[in-house]
């Protein structure tokens, strides 16, 4: 299940498009686009913009990866069809999650690129590397918490819109009241075992809750 959706993710636009605008989104910010965020106007050696605009588009990509993880399915009428192959139902649902997390993380990956044009052009290379991996790890666990949601909400319609739309709105609140301290907790280069617990839980609450719901569908 995993191979299969990560393989269709890679068949069509989808992941090549959300990908490229995630990653020109934050390049802009980062070089173009005068403001706060703009490393180069800033006049010193960070890249904290990168880890202030990442998660509100994170909201979105996770949204826009996993809105047809059960949509589609059930809107094609496909999804009867995936359950009664010889496959539990956890497989297909861990698998689907696995397969949009991983490319979440594979979207993450290239801004690693900003950190070392930054510290070539830094004086002495003078850059916070404990920071920026710190950063990078609760980005990680953040996508996992956006990606567990965004599919609970895949599982609820079936619809792909609405579905996006769901999870868009579901991870800005989520972020917006409990995420966010974790997350800044974690930017600061100190990673405590009590917040990736917590991300980690909210990911695994969303893949039960779409478990649970995902076994209703058809019995409607």
């Amino acid at each position: 299940m995993f191979r299969k959706e990560l393989s269709y993710y890679f068949s069509t636009p989808i992941a090549y498009i959300v990908i490229s605008l995630f990653l020109l989104t934050i390049s802009l910010f980062l070089w173009v686009i005068p403001g706060q965020w703009n490393v180069i106007e800033s006049g010193y050696a960070q890249i904290d913009g990168l880890f202030n605009i990442a998660p509100w588009l994170l909201m979105f990509v996770c949204s826009a990866l996993t809105m047809r993880l059960f949509a589609e399915e059930r809107q094609s009428g496909t999804w009867l069809l995936l359950r009664a192959q010889p496959i539990s139902l956890w497989k297909i649902v861990v698998g689907k999650y696995m397969a949009a997390f991983v490319l979440t993380v594979m979207a993450l990956l290239p801004c690693v690129v900003h950190y070392f044009i930054v510290y070539y052009i830094a004086i002495d290379g003078n850059v916070d590397g404990g920071q920026f991996v710190g950063s990078m790890m609760g980005l990680v666990f953040l996508s996992a918490s956006f990606t567990g949601v965004g599919m609970l909400c895949s599982t609820i319609t079936s619809s792909q819109l609405v579905a996006f739309i769901l999870g868009a709105v579901s991870c800005f609140v989520l972020y917006w009241v409990i995420l966010q301290d974790h997350y800044s907790s974690i930017s600061r280069g100190v990673v405590d075992l009590r917040d990736v617990l917590f991300f980690v839980s909210v990911a695994v609450t969303a893949i039960v809750l779409s478990v649970f719901i995902s076994s209703r569908i058809g019995k409607r």
